[in-house]
């Protein structure tokens, strides 16, 4: 049997779930076992195939056991990588460690049983596009360090990574860059691997930082964006659909950002730091 991977039992990674899964096994991983289940009832409820695990991505162990959790239950034809932490809820040290280290070990772990015309979809951020451009040398290294290197990055030391929002633009940024990088390993195994970047979208993680320390900028975002309003899991949903479907077999290595305009307006709008 086809199995889907879906580590982060959120609505985002639900959503796609939804879309892709129907006929094959899903496996939902989460750190917390409680989530896991609560997803895997409402999954089950309306029809599909699901069991469990507990994994925390930064971990390589624990991610190791996931993809071979995973590869004994058949064929892994997708990976939906929807787990992280937000500005609010962590540190530089450990945004850093979970969004950007454990990113890296998922494309690792998992590029090495992903099926033969298998895909990937990694939840990155809109924040991503939001850092300034970064050099050619510091790309490269996002995207190719070593895994168990990658923390030690001058960049990435606590003197030049001052602040929370600061780490996730990094992570985030970091992986599209390491996607792109992965898109050519996978592709030897005839598989495909991208990114999507939402921009505010209504999940429990983004009420937190809505009625957080951040909520005023957020709702100004939301105001002064094309759309005027937030987005919903249901529409990251159909990226991935598209992502991991057939109608996406020539989409690779690519970053898709659906933010309803955020990110225009930061660069050439009303959003623009002064």
């Amino acid at each position: 049997m086809n199995v889907i991977v879906v580590i982060g039992a959120g609505s985002i990674g639900q959503a796609i779930a939804r879309r892709v899964s129907a006929g094959k096994h899903v496996l939902l991983a989460d750190l917390r076992q409680e989530n896991a289940e609560a997803a895997a009832k409402t999954l089950r409820e309306a029809g599909f195939t699901v069991s469990t695990a507990t994994v925390d991505v930064s971990s390589r162990a624990s991610v190791h056991a996931l993809a071979e959790a995973a590869a004994a239950l058949g064929e892994v034809s997708g990976v939906i990588h929807a787990a992280g932490v937000s500005p609010t809820q962590a540190s530089p040290e450990t945004i850093l460690k979970v969004d950007l280290y454990g990113t890296a070990l998922v494309l690792e772990e998992f590029g090495n049983v992903i099926a033969p015309g298998g895909a990937g979809v990694v939840i990155a951020s809109q924040s991503g596009h939001r850092l300034p451009p970064l050099s050619t040398e510091q790309n490269a290294a996002l995207a190719t360090t070593l895994t168990e290197d990658l923390l030690k990055l001058p960049m990435l030391q606590p003197e030049q990574v001052k602040d929370p929002l600061q780490a996730y633009q990094l992570s985030k940024r970091g992986n599209s860059l390491r996607v792109m990088a992965e898109a050519v390993r996978w592709g030897k195994r005839g598989a495909r691997v991208n990114t999507i970047s939402p921009g505010i979208i209504i999940t429990p993680l983004a009420k937190d930082e809505l009625e957080g320390p951040r909520g005023p900028g957020y709702r100004r975002m939301i105001e002064l964006s094309a759309a005027g309003r937030a987005g919903t899991p249901d529409e990251v949903g159909t990226v991935g659909a598209l992502l991991m479907g057939p109608d996406g077999a020539f989409i690779t290595g690519s970053d898709f950002l659906m933010d309803g305009g955020v990110t225009a307006a930061y660069w050439f709008g009303e959003l623009a730091p002064k």
